[in-house]
């Protein structure tokens, strides 16, 4: 079939010609919604490792919520998304458990990634790449490039600990 004879006018048209290929073909699609996480050869999720913990003040560079500040309340490090305290919120609208009491709409804080957060100064007033360095007494920590302040402390630690078992103590009471 590699050209056709017109009925019209009794020449060929070359442009209407199929080709057909003896090896077999590659035809790709995308069947999921979703891309398969990589994983190591014992088939758990390669862990991305970010510039923020924990407990960080941070400004988002990126995105609706530009310009806003606020403290890391929980990381997922599977796919480097942070969740930020008061930034992206979404509308989640709750049913009914039981015909007693009526619906709701919450709002909750949504992820965001990592690579849209950047450390900020509260003494400084200022948001700047992170830097890590050895101190005198051989304790490696992170500090702020422009202002040189060092992020990770004893004090800023026990602050999320206490933070953390005071709402473990709301959490087991209600």
């Amino acid at each position: 079939m590699a050209s056709l004879p017109s009925s019209f006018t009794g020449v060929s048209n070359s442009f209407f010609a199929v080709t057909t290929t003896e090896g077999p073909c590659l035809i790709t699609a995308k069947l999921k919604r979703w891309e398969r996480k990589k994983c190591k050869p014992n088939s758990l999720p390669v862990l991305h490792k970010m510039h923020v913990k924990l407990g960080d003040t941070v400004k988002v560079i990126s995105g609706h919520d530009k310009g806003k500040i606020g403290e890391i309340t929980e990381i997922i490090t599977h796919n480097s998304k942070v969740v930020v305290k008061e930034v992206n919120l979404k509308t989640k609208h709750v049913k009914s458990r039981s015909e007693d009491e009526p619906g709701q709409i919450v709002k909750i804080e949504a992820p965001i990634h990592s690579s849209n957060v950047m450390l900020y100064s509260k003494e400084q007033k200022v948001a700047s790449r992170v830097g890590h360095k050895t101190l005198d007494n051989g304790k490696k920590v992170r500090y702020l490039i422009k202002t040189a302040e060092i992020i990770d402390s004893a004090e800023n630690w026990k602050k999320i600990k206490e933070e953390e078992k005071t709402t473990e103590a709301v959490a087991a009471a209600s």
